[in-house]
């Protein structure tokens, strides 16, 4: 009975420990943009250079918008009064430009990685 509680002692220690290394692995920083009125705020965002991160992107129009930025291979239609989350790859230092595709003469932004 005493090594049937250790194996189950252990067993748990085992699964805690894969859990808090899961979490810390997958854990990333959130950075988030909204566009209203046609506009991306904020229009430069600073993030974690060398770091994967979420980009969330909240559309506070009423009308849909296409988030796209050549540079972070993203393209996404985000629906009126909606959100989209992205995984951003770690990045190089430097400057990622993205725009609102249907509104881009005003909608327009960079990621700058640093």
């Amino acid at each position: 009975m005493t090594y049937s509680i250790f194996r189950r002692l252990i067993g748990a220690i085992i699964c805690a420990a894969s859990l808090v290394t899961y979490t810390s692995v997958s854990a990333e920083e959130a950075y988030t943009l909204t566009i209203k009125d046609h506009r991306f705020e904020p229009a430069q965002l600073s993030i974690k250079a060398e770091t994967p991160v979420t980009l969330i992107v909240k559309n506070l129009d009423a009308s849909p918008e296409e988030f796209e930025s050549k540079p972070l291979r993203i393209e996404k239609i985000i629906p009126a009064n909606s959100e989209a989350n992205f995984t951003i790859r770690a990045l190089k230092a430097g400057r990622y430009k993205f725009v609102g595709e249907f509104h881009e003469d005003s909608a327009k932004g960079e990621l700058i990685a640093e």
